[in-house]
């Protein structure tokens, strides 16, 4: 008996001990697939349920009916997403039930205008259907921020790459959803502009606003009055090199934005802000005398000869060249901050250059002043005032939107990205106060000018001077967790719009900027996960 009960004990401790350190770890759970309704900006439209789908190493991108832009935004996807995942994922025309489908027109698209698109995913394949090509190209946006963030990394990752069950149906709220590029202050090359430009096309922003020329330099090349960029592009704020585009860097840049469904709207800045024209050619002053070129930050100074001829001939060149590079609607004649040239001098300037812009087939924008002058019938006046801009600017503004001008919102003290965050920020500048995460987001674009209506509203723009930033890290830091928002604005329904809810799709927009080498601001309003 005792030997018997020495025996079963000591199978007791072989077995407990086989259960402690023979068994095999566990793996970890998958990690839960995205929430439909958790990317920025908010869809429209939500329905969420039934299987999810997995992308796997059988996984295809079809393209069915062989449409040459449909293939280009697959292609696109897969590009964006063979790296992390090491999948093949062939991109095919031909017809099947299974994989990444982009459907092209069809039932129920015609809904959904020329951005919109509709995402259906289930067990065996997620369905992006649109009646445009950009409808397509948004629904990828929103695929990929359904993929886990690590799917943005370069290198291979380990997955399951799921997508959860439902349907997104979405179109946006506003047409003109925008950032403006300050590249005069300082010069960004081509390639550090197309870094934004992928940046931006994440959050379905759709226009590139490039700020052209200022006081500190001119920055396109115009081959009827070359020293505007030989000279006046020379130098930058604090005295660098400053730089130029050619003319095929700008048509590269214009291709580049156009793959990813951004308009370039080029912006030359006059009568105001003309310091480097005015350096560059003597005969543009109204004494001969050419300024010495420009390396500061004071604004208000400089005005090109509004009573000379030659004034006319040189806006005339600089807008027929920029027009036949250019190939979207708008072209930017600035207006802003225009101290130096009497009430009347720009109210005939504005009367003799908004027709030239129309002579070359495009429609002019023009910052708010432009409203104090006589916005010509289409014209469109992008305003930037703020909370201490006077009530009889804002109500100019309101009057001429009353009367048919178009606005586009880009109030400095919401959507401004170059204003300091806090007082700690170390970038940026602070003159329209400082511009929180929240204070952002935390309006409405269809209220905020009074007495405007809303059907006069294009859309918003994020405006990003450069006074302070030189690198694509600046550039980063105060876009980002910004811009975002901005986009959201321009995007989503205004019955989407709350801030609590907002500010945790924000938060786990965090590991993707990691995984795309994003710098971004860390804001303490908002909730990141930990790293």
């Amino acid at each position: 008996m005792r030997r018997r009960r020495l025996l079963f004990s000591l199978l007791l401790v072989a077995a407990a001990g086989m259960g402690t350190a023979a068994v095999p770890p566990q793996p970890a759970a998958a990690p839960a697939a995205t929430p439909l309704d958790r990317v920025v900006p908010a869809p429209a439209s939500v329905v969420p349920g039934g299987a999810a789908y997995t992308l796997g190493e059988g996984t295809r991108i079809r393209v069915p009916g062989n449409s040459g832009e449909a293939r280009k935004v697959a292609g696109y996807l897969a590009g964006l997403l063979r790296p992390a995942t090491g999948f093949d994922l062939p991109v095919t025309t031909k017809d099947g039930r299974d994989g990444i489908v982009f459907q092209l027109g069809g039932r129920g698209t015609g809904k959904l205008g020329a951005e919109g698109y509709r995402l259906t995913s289930g067990g065996r394949s997620v369905t992006i259907s649109a009646a445009r090509p950009a409808g397509l190209f948004h629904g990828v946006q929103t695929l990929r921020q359904l993929l886990p963030a690590s799917a943005e990394r370069r290198t291979e990752q380990r997955g399951p790459w799921t997508i959860a069950g439902g349907t997104i149906t979405d179109t946006p709220r506003y047409g003109h959803r925008g950032a403006m590029l300050d590249v005069s202050r300082h010069f960004f090359t081509v390639e550090q502009v197309k870094r934004y430009i992928d940046q931006l096309s994440l959050y379905k922003i759709n226009k590139l606003h490039l700020h052209l020329s200022d006081d500190q330099g001119w920055r396109i090349a115009i081959k009827s009055w070359p020293k505007l960029a030989t000279y006046g592009g020379s130098t930058q704020v604090g005295g660098g090199k400053g730089g130029f585009y050619t003319k095929d860097d700008y048509r590269e840049i214009i291709r580049y934005a156009s793959s990813r469904y951004l308009t370039v709207v080029p912006e030359i800045d006059m009568p105001g802000h003309t310091n480097a024209a005015l350096a560059s050619y003597a005969e543009l002053n109204c004494n001969g005398q050419a300024p010495p070129l420009y390396t500061g930050t004071e604004v208000g100074f400089s005005s090109l000869c509004v009573p000379k001829q030659r004034t006319y001939d040189f806006v005339d060149d600089v807008i027929r060249e920029l027009a036949a590079m250019t190939p979207g609607r708008y072209l930017h004649i600035g207006g802003d901050e225009a101290h130096s040239t009497s009430h009347d001098d720009y109210v005939a300037f504005m009367d003799r250059v908004q027709p030239v812009v129309a002579k070359y087939g495009k429609t002019a924008i023009g910052w708010h002043q432009l409203t104090g002058a006589h916005p010509a019938k289409g014209n469109v006046a992008q305003y930037w005032g703020y909370d201490k801009t006077s009530a009889a600017e804002r109500a100019q503004v309101a009057t001429a939107a009353q009367n048919g001008t178009p606005v586009i919102l880009s109030p400095a003290d919401r959507a401004y990205l170059d204003m300091k965050y806090d007082k700690n920020t170390p970038l940026g500048l602070s003159w329209a106060g400082y511009v929180s995460v929240q204070r952002s987001y935390d309006w409405d674009p269809g209220t905020y000018l009074e007495g405007a209506p809303a059907s006069s509203v294009l859309g918003v723009e994020a405006p990003l001077w450069a006074e302070t930033l030189s690198t694509s890290a600046h550039i980063e830091y105060m876009a980002f967790p910004r811009l975002p928002g901005i986009a959201e604005l321009g995007w989503s329904p205004a019955s989407t719009h709350d801030w609590d809810a907002y500010k945790k799709r924000l938060a786990a927009q965090g590991p993707r900027w990691d995984a795309m080498g994003i710098g971004y601001y860390r804001s303490p309003e908002v909730p990141w996960p930990a790293k």
